[in-house]
């Protein structure tokens, strides 16, 4: 992002500085950015594309969108708030890194392990690696 500096010509930092700290602390006003308060969301693909989504990130960004749109114009958030969608602990969008508020999808049940298809798998019954670098030696299996 940008670093929100401005430029004005024919002073020097020092003389508006004094200025701007008139406006924010004696006079409280929020001078604040360009633009709303609230920042166009961010979502990954999500069960739309991806096998590992824990919840439909797409329907949560839509929604929360539709339902905070209004604070474009009427800020209730901090300055410049952003809302990130990440549907699994990959973290495609890297929620945690550049957002305000972040949903990150977990996996909320009992690990399933199918123990009859391991047990086949380590007997030879299925190709290591489906198949995949047949014919290498890559050592004894053990789980």
């Amino acid at each position: 992002g940008s670093t929100g500096d401005i430029v004005l010509l024919g002073t020097t930092t020092p003389q508006i500085e004094e200025f701007f700290y008139e406006l924010t602390h004696k006079m409280n006003q929020d001078l604040g950015g360009s633009g709303s308060n609230l920042r166009t969301p961010a979502d990954c693909i999500g069960q739309a594309r991806c096998e590992y989504a824990c919840y439909d990130t797409q329907d949560l960004c839509h929604t929360l969108t539709q339902e905070y749109q209004d604070e474009l114009h009427r800020p209730a958030f901090p300055y410049k708030f952003k809302f990130k969608f990440d549907g699994c602990p990959n973290c495609c969008v890297a929620s945690i890194a550049r957002s305000d508020m972040s949903f990150i999808g977990t996996w909320k049940d009992d690990i399933r392990i199918d123990q009859d298809a391991v047990k086949g798998y380590v007997n030879g019954d299925f190709k290591p690696n489906a198949g995949a670098h047949a014919g290498r030696d890559w050592g004894a299996f053990d789980i």
